[in-house]
């Protein structure tokens, strides 16, 4: 019987075939001096002792992973409705498949003096989730090698388990349709639970405001605060020499005042709850005006400049001019100011206060915040981080002595202080000129304006400083914000003379309606 071909020989010839018909460039033929090493098996068994969970969980969307090389990515708006779908469906994916890969087993910290390697620790033989070694550890002490050997049993079963059925006592098997056996869902029970479960969509805003009114001679002036909003939800607007009215009940605008060609309206303040607003001019001057009657009710002196701050705590009027000095009045008493109060350096543009507190927060042009305890002439704090004009500054009504400043062109950051202990919470940079703040009355959000270089609007959730929102349309800064009496809309003043109104935030379910008939408004003829 003769020999068959070597099959050697015929596997080399195969080889050189094939080669030859790619061609060299595309398969390089092996070299002589090395022989192909013969691979015997029909299946791929992972191994995963050199595999550390640990790691490659932890590392599984941390920035910089190795995992996935660095693109440079767009710059997408985090207030966009579709970027926040976006993020929860991503963060909705993330769930389930960790979930479906770890179940109950997601790995943990492992302690410095145990190593992740199989052969250093092994689990209970009889405890719950947990997978039999490949190929399971020896259990006689006297074996020392490391070399793995091959089971004499399955590696893996295919038949299911021989588990009694329990039976009705019409004799039909108990099936729990929910065990994951029976499922035809490529997913647990469990995240399928999860998938269904009702998820709250994210609020909308409007982006495009549902009133404009033209505001000619509207100064574009950073310093200035020339937009406040009455609580018997009148608008009063400084536009030149003249201060306007604009009542959001009846629509109708009607003209408080004009101080003439020689003067300049530089600041308007309503106060907390009544029709008396006040008026603070170009020449020094605080006019208090009757706007049911519209009739002024005095005039104040004691400034040599401007006064372009204002602020109500009561009875008690605040100014700040850029003489530099603030003063207290008591509109009650007939003395011009009750307290002076002096520490910036520059012109006093932001004052707002606290009417819980009774603490006063002042802004200047000196980059510097000072908080003030009810009438003392003394600060109680003095914050000196910001690195421009301190003008927008924002009293929360959630937090107890939480204050929000804001930080003009080179700062372009929002502090948060607490008040109460005199040390700062959190920051955020904004990337342009912060000019106004303002808390939301419903819910816990804040609402900044901004000027250089973007001239956006924009809704904050507190205390994590997401966008909600991101509103454009004015041309130039946007310098001027007032908040409605029921917080529900926003209006916005800016160089390019006009009024944009936004309806930002919800409605207050908690709030009681106010009768019309305790409007004295009403009562106009």
């Amino acid at each position: 019987m003769g020999t068959g071909p070597d099959a050697e020989l015929l596997r080399k010839a195969l080889d050189d075939t094939v080669g030859s018909m790619l061609g060299s460039a595309a398969t390089p033929a092996p070299s002589p001096s090395r022989k192909r090493q013969r691979i015997y098996g029909d299946r791929f068994i992972p191994n995963r002792d050199g595999v550390d969970l640990q790691a490659s969980y932890s590392l599984l969307h941390a920035e910089g992973s190795p995992s996935s090389p660095t693109k440079a990515k767009k710059k997408v708006q985090s207030g966009e409705l579709q970027y926040q779908k976006a993020e929860e469906a991503n963060r909705t994916f993330s769930t389930l498949l960790r979930a479906e890969l770890f179940h109950d087993s997601i790995p943990q910290a492992t302690p410095t003096n145990f190593s992740t390697r199989i052969h250093h620790s092994s689990p209970h033989p009889h405890s719950p989730n947990t997978r039999a070694h490949t190929p399971p550890p020896s259990n006689n002490a006297t074996t020392s090698s490391l070399t793995p050997s091959t089971p004499h049993k399955n590696l893996f079963s295919y038949i299911s388990p021989k588990i009694h059925t329990p039976r009705s006592r019409k004799g039909q098997p108990n099936i729990d349709t929910r065990a994951e056996i029976y499922s035809l869902s490529p997913v647990g029970f469990d995240s399928q639970r999860m998938l269904l479960s009702p998820r709250k969509q994210p609020r909308t805003v409007s982006k495009t405001p549902y009133k404009v009114l033209d505001a000619p001679e509207l100064a574009d002036d950073f310093y200035l605060n020339l937009v406040d909003w009455g609580s018997m939800n009148i608008l009063g607007v400084g536009l030149g020499s003249s201060v306007y009215m604009w009542n959001a009940n009846t629509l109708k605008v009607v003209k408080l005042c004009d101080l003439g060609a020689d003067d300049s309206v530089t600041s308007v303040s309503w106060i907390q709850r009544g029709s008396h607003v006040a008026i603070g001019t170009n020449k020094g001057f605080v006019q208090i005006w009757d706007a049911k009657e519209c009739r002024r009710l005095r005039t104040m002196m004691g400034h040599t400049a401007r006064v372009g701050a204002l602020a109500w705590n009561d009875h008690i009027l605040t100014s700040g001019s850029r003489d530099r000095s603030i003063y207290h009045r008591d509109v009650r008493r007939p003395e011009q100011y009750i307290t002076k109060l002096t520490g910036h350096k520059q012109e006093v543009c932001g004052l707002k206060w606290n009417p819980d507190d009774g603490q006063l927060a002042s802004g200047g042009n000196d980059n510097k915040l000072f908080i003030w305890d009810k009438l003392s002439s003394t600060p109680l704090y003095k914050f000196s981080d910001h690195t421009a004009a301190v003008k927008a500054i924002a009293w929360s009504p959630h937090q107890h002595g939480t204050l929000a400043s804001g930080g003009g062109t080179v700062d372009r950051r929002i502090k948060f202080w607490n008040t109460l202990t005199g040390t700062q919470i959190n920051e955020i940079d904004t990337g342009s000129q912060v000019c106004n703040l303002a808390w939301s009355k419903n819910s816990n959000e804040i609402v900044s304006t901004h000027g250089y270089s973007e001239n956006q609007i924009v809704v904050w959730k507190y205390p994590s400083m997401t966008q909600v929102a991101s509103l454009t349309g004015h041309t130039c800064r946007v310098l001027y914000l007032a908040m409605s009496p029921n917080g529900e809309v926003v209006v916005t003043g800016a160089g390019d003379e006009t009024l944009r109104f936004w309806n930002c935030f919800g409605r207050n379910r908690d709030e009681k309606r106010v009768s019309v008939a305790l409007d004295p408004f009403a009562q106009i003829r």
